[in-house]
């Protein structure tokens, strides 16, 4: 990824190893809370982080959802992600949207093509984070029909940078919108590239003088 260090082998080998993590794996839609990975990717890489490289789309083992079901939800529409275990990674919490050109089971996320609809970031004073298991929000009303990507991401800052690396919990959702309207939402960017090692947010220490925040990537769409 544009920006980002490349991992030693021996950091690889010890993320890998990392036990106690969590990922975004069920999808409640329609008021129903579906079984684990239904319309979410499946990752393969248990629970650890991502750092770097074509995996900050949606997970190593990701890149297409042949074995993933997609869930149709007409625009506007309520829907949470839920994770094994709670987050407890300081960082924000980012929700984006990818309309695939065909069906969202066979499209990968690349190009310029991700906006982002939500934003969950610290509250000040005091700069405390939404830490919880389920996260819920809309869709967007306005956007066209079609199949999507949705995709929520975990930035996890709890080692400041330089001496730490940034980790990404992330997962995608397979969706049809129906009923959507009209509004080509943006800025749209590519991932990886949406983020720098330079980025305030991705920078941030919460431990001394965090007095404000801003999340790394593009501002919210709204319709």
């Amino acid at each position: 990824m544009k920006g980002f260090s490349i991992l030693t082998a021996g950091l690889l080998t010890l993320s890998s190893q990392v036990s106690g993590h969590y990922i975004f794996q069920q999808l409640t839609a329609n008021n129903v809370k579906n079984p684990t990975f239904t319309y979410i990717r499946k990752n393969t890489n248990y629970n650890s982080p991502v750092t770097a490289s074509n995996d900050l789309r949606c997970n190593v083992g990701g890149a297409t959802g042949g074995s993933t079901g997609t869930v149709s939800l007409a625009a506007g529409s309520a829907v949470s992600f839920t994770t094994d275990t709670a987050v407890y990674h300081q960082g924000p919490i980012s929700v984006y949207m990818a309309k695939a050109p065909g069906a969202a089971a066979d499209f990968d996320g690349s190009g310029n093509v991700w906006f982002k609809i939500l934003d969950i970031g610290p509250k000040f004073p005091g700069g405390t984070w939404d830490l919880k298991q389920t996260y819920t929000f809309n869709l967007p009303k306005c956007v066209p029909s079609g199949d999507y990507l949705v995709r929520i991401q975990s930035l996890a800052i709890h080692n400041p940078y330089p001496g730490g690396t940034p980790q990404f919990y992330i997962s995608c959702a397979q969706v049809t919108i129906t009923g959507g309207g009209s509004t080509d939402l943006g800025p749209k960017v590519a991932i990886p590239g949406a983020f720098k090692k330079t980025d305030p947010g991705y920078t941030a220490n919460i431990y001394s003088g965090f007095t404000s925040y801003t999340v790394p990537g593009p501002p919210v769409a709204s319709c």
